[in-house]
């Protein structure tokens, strides 16, 4: 990083109020004056009010030689309004009186780089996972761009409303994983929706569950991290990249850290974790994301310095990093080759077909890894026939196992290795088959359809099911569209070749793409 002096982070987007000084490649000074709310969750006004009450002391902390500051970065966005307007003020003011530039930060990039740098990491595939933000993450193009999210409400925000409904006060993720180790973890709504999550079915089972207390919060950690931990391993095995970062609040949990290890060892891949000071929110990650953006050139004119309470992190022009090539997959095209592995299975060829066998998952509990597999394989193989039937290019089924199918062996490449607007509008025409005929496919990725002799062939039904809803269709492209932003630069033009393709064969494609707009709307700050 070029050399930009000492600059001063002020971070304040919900229940945290901290501030820090960045400086010669190192946090020079840092503190942090939390708002706990006596009861209940956090009040966004009250909030504001604890920030604007303790701003000069927690100011006073870290800028102790206001002479060396050469830029005032503060949180833009995402947040509580409220919140990130009394912290926007300060930042005004501090940078007019002493004559330097302002920054205005993405709080939840700033996570990013605060764990990149304090963990060295190059590339990763990010789980940020915070009160309101839930996302998997990765680099491409100048974005950091979100293979998945959650569709309702963040993680933290989840755990938070068990908790206060228990009893607890907040915050009560750390209650949880305490009471959690004590228990044994009773069976939840499991709800992966191809690279996105949702959680609210989930709390509101745990709630109404009437269980030893020991035992839901034993669940509800397992269910909802294996969720996030079975994402994260998507997005890593649709990438081709070799690292994991972990980062946001609710990465402080032991068991969500354990996890994600177990998945990367099984995969190849390297763990990150930076500590716990810099892994929920702080002044810091502000600091030093202000330095990358200041070398940069990313400085904010006061009349651009409005505070924007939905800020998406696939939103930022990331100038402080090499703009990155398309993702080098690694994966080998899945129901072509001699063997490979993707998410969830390991490919085998047996002469002209192939086995496809789910693998157990070293960080699943064996009651719920078991209850996936063979779910998941009964219902890809009857999605598949369901498929063929609406005309839609399947392999064929020979033989089904609890853990394992048997079936023709496709010669191709994986779309997401061909993207060009000929094969998009393929696939738009294709799913609008499917839906025409009620079948979601449920992981509507590029790397779950093969070009095989210029036609497209869908594979990986397991989060298959039967469904003529507009949301469920909505979602089935939102991830489609999710996978194409995330991993190609040309990713609007792509969409709208699919979407031609999608009209050409469904009557209904105009209402289902307003819908995928809303849904899209839902992964903002919640």
């Amino acid at each position: 990083m070029p050399k930009t002096g000492q600059i001063l982070g002020i971070e304040g987007t919900a229940w945290n109020l901290s501030a820090a000084v960045f400086g010669d490649e190192r946090v020079i000074a840092h503190y942090s004056s939390p708002y706990r709310p006596p009861s209940g969750g956090i009040h966004p006004r009250e909030a504001a009010q604890h920030h604007a009450g303790e701003m000069k002391a927690v100011i006073s902390e870290v800028l102790t030689d206001p002479s060396a500051i050469t830029a005032v970065a503060f949180s833009q966005g995402p947040g509580l309004g409220p919140c990130l307007r009394t912290v926007a003020t300060a930042a005004r003011a501090i940078a007019v009186s002493l004559g330097v530039p302002l920054i205005g930060v993405n709080h939840c990039v700033a996570h990013v780089e605060i764990g990149r740098w304090f963990c060295g990491c190059d590339d990763p595939i990010v789980l940020y996972a915070s009160g309101a933000n839930t996302q998997v993450l990765g680099y491409l193009g100048r974005r950091y761009r979100i293979f998945g999210e959650t569709l309702d409400i963040g993680l933290g925000n989840g755990l938070d409303k068990f908790a206060r409904a228990k009893g607890m006060t907040h915050p009560g993720g750390p209650q949880i994983e305490s009471l959690a180790r004590e228990g044994n973890p009773i069976i939840l709504p499991y709800t992966v929706k191809g690279m996105d999550l949702a959680f609210s079915g989930l709390v509101s089972a745990a709630q109404e569950s009437q269980a030893p207390l020991e035992d839901v919060c034993a669940g509800l950690q397992e269910t909802a991290f294996s969720m996030c931990v079975e994402v994260t391993e998507r997005a890593l095995a649709h990438s081709g990249k070799d690292e994991v970062l972990l980062v946001g609040g609710v990465g402080a949990n032991n068991r969500l850290q354990e996890m994600l290890m177990t998945m990367c060892d099984e995969r190849g891949a390297s763990f990150y974790v930076p500590e716990r000071e810099f892994i929920g929110d702080n002044g810091a990650m502000i600091a030093y994301t202000g330095a990358l953006m200041l070398a940069a050139g990313q400085t904010l004119p006061l009349t651009e310095s409005g505070v924007k309470p939905g800020y998406r992190s696939d939103e930022v022009a990331v100038g402080w990093r090499d703009a990155g090539a398309d993702a080098a997959y690694a994966m080998a095209d899945v129901m072509g080759g001699g063997g490979a592995r993707g998410a969830e299975a390991v490919i085998t060829a047996v002469g002209d077909d192939v086995l496809k066998r789910r693998l157990p998952k070293g960080y699943r509990t064996p009651t719920l890894d078991h209850r996936l597999i063979s779910e998941r394989t009964r219902s890809e193989a009857r999605m598949i026939s369901a498929a063929r039937s609406a005309g839609v290019r399947t392999p064929v089924i020979r033989d089904v196992t609890a853990d394992t199918i048997r079936m023709e062996r496709i010669e191709g490449t994986l779309l997401k290795h061909v993207l060009t607007p000929e094969h998009i509008l393929d696939a738009g025409v294709c799913v609008g088959r499917l839906h025409g005929a009620g079948i979601i496919h449920g992981d509507l990725t590029t790397s779950n359809i093969i070009i095989s002799n210029g036609v497209p062939v869908f594979i990986d039904f397991g989060l298959s099911f039967h469904s003529d809803e507009i949301e469920p269709q909505g979602v089935d492209i939102h991830v489609f569209f999710q996978t194409l932003e995330s991993t190609s630069c040309n990713a609007e033009s792509l969409k709208e070749e699919f979407v031609r393709g999608y009209g050409m064969a469904f009557p209904g494609a105009a209402g289902i793409i307003e819908r995928v707009d809303d849904i899209r709307q839902r992964g903002r700050y919640l």
